[in-house]
C-alpha cells in the first residue's frame, strides 16, 4: 500500500507529478483555506502534510495525525507551525529556504521604491483624471540611491536586500543577533549597529527576521520614535514583528514618513487606518509570489516528504533532534 499526503492547498501541479507516483495523495480542491477541523478529520492514514504558511499547525492538529511522520510547510517562515509539539511527537517539520530569497528580496527593495517615490500614489492619481500637467511639485517623493539602508536581521533575504541597496549606492547598516567577522564586514561594505543606533540613523528600516518570542513588537512605540521623521520602515517578514498600533500612531502623528508592508499583524486583516493612508504601501502577503519561485517552493516541499518516504532525514528539517534519539 502506497503512503497516504495530505496537501491543504490546491498548488503547483507540474511538482506534484513525482509525489504522485510514490504516494496516494488527497488535495484540497476548495479555493479556500481548510479548517482545523477540516485538517483533523482528514488526517487519519496520512503519514505527510504539506501545509501553506497560513495554516496554524497546532499541537491538536499534529497529535491528530496518529500516522503523521512530516508537516512540510510550503513557506520559508515555520511559525505557524507548533515545533514543540513536533518535536515532542517526533514528527518532522520542514520548511522550504533558499528558493524564495531573491524573489523577497526583490519584493523588499520594490516597496522601498514605490513607497518613497509614492509610485502607487502616482498610478492612483493618473487613473483618476487628476493629471492635467507637469507641476513643480507634483508627488514629489524621497531618493533611494545614496540613502543609508539599515536591515535588521541579515539572513539570506536580508543579505540580499542588502546586495539590492548597494547598487543603489546606499551605506548599509546591519543588526543582528549574530556579528559578522569584522573582515567580512569590510568586504561587504556592512557596518554593524546596535538596533537603536541603527533606527536613528537610518533613511529606510528594513525587517528580515523570523517571527520569534524575541521578535513579537521587535519594533513598537519606542523605537519608531528613535526613527526620523524622514524614514521609512519596510516589512516583508511577519507582521507582529512590528506592533501595528504603534505604527498607525506613528505614520499618523508624523514619526516616521511612511512604510510598506507586505505582512500585518492580525493578517488578512489589515488597520482601517491603514487603508486610509497615503504615505503607506500595502501589499497582501506576496514576497515570493512569483511563478518560478512558488513552482520552486513546492518542489522543496514535495522533495522533503519523499525524504521521509525513502526513510531519510529530509533535507531541510527544522527539528533534527526528533533523530538523535
Amino acid at each position: 500500500m502506497r503512503p497516504k499526503v495530505l496537501i491543504t492547498r490546491k498548488i503547483y501541479e507540474r511538482p506534484l507529478q513525482l509525489l504522485k507516483e510514490k504516494a496516494e495523495v488527497t488535495i484540497n480542491l476548495k479555493d479556500r483555506p481548510m479548517t482545523p477541523e477540516e485538517i483533523i478529520a482528514a488526517l487519519p492514514g496520512k503519514i505527510g502534510m504539506l501545509a501553506m504558511g497560513s495554516d496554524r499547525v497546532s499541537s491538536q492538529i499534529l497529535e491528530a495525525g496518529k500516522d503523521l511522520k512530516i508537516v512540510a510547510n510550503n513557506a520559508v517562515g515555520f511559525n505557524n507551525i507548533d515545533l514543540d509539539a513536533a518535536i515532542r511527537l517526533k514528527i518532522a517539520a520542514t520548511n522550504t529556504p533558499d528558493v524564495l530569497t531573491d524573489t523577497t528580496a526583490d519584493l523588499s527593495f520594490a516597496l522601498i521604491l514605490g513607497v518613497a517615490r509614492r509610485l502607487v500614489e502616482a498610478d492612483r492619481f493618473v487613473r483618476a483624471g487628476k493629471w492635467v500637467g507637469w507641476k513643480p511639485n507634483l508627488m514629489i517623493g524621497s531618493e533611494v540611491h545614496g540613502k543609508t539602508l539599515g536591515v535588521i536581521g541579515l539572513g539570506r533575504i536580508g543579505s540580499a536586500v542588502a546586495k539590492r541597496g548597494q547598487g543603489f549606492n546606499m551605506r548599509i547598516v546591519y543588526t543582528d543577533i549574530r556579528r559578522l567577522h569584522p573582515a567580512i564586514e569590510q568586504q561587504h561594505q556592512l557596518q554593524f549597529m546596535p538596533l537603536r543606533d541603527l533606527l536613528q540613523t537610518s533613511d529606510f528600516v528594513t525587517l528580515h527576521v523570523p517571527l520569534t518570542p524575541e521578535t513579537f513588537h521587535l519594533l513598537g512605540a519606542e523605537q519608531l520614535r528613535l526613527m526620523k521623521k524622514s524614514a521609512f520602515l519596510i516589512n516583508a517578514s511577519r507582521g507582529p514583528v512590528v506592533d501595528e498600533k504603534a505604527l498607525v500612531e506613528a505614520l499618523r502623528a508624523g514619526t516616521i514618513a511612511g512604510a510598506g508592508l507586505d505582512v500585518f499583524e492580525a493578517e488578512p486583516q489589515v488597520s482601517p487606518e491603514l487603508l486610509a493612508m497615503d504615505n503607506v504601501l500595502l501589499l497582501p502577503h506576496v514576497g515570493s509570489a512569483t511563478d518560478e519561485t512558488r513552482e520552486k517552493m513546492v518542489q522543496t516541499a514535495v522533495n522533503n516528504i519523499l525524504a521521509v518516504i525513502r526513510g531519510e532525514i529530509p533535507p531541510n528539517i527544522l527539528n533534527p533532534e526528533i533523530y538523535r534519539s
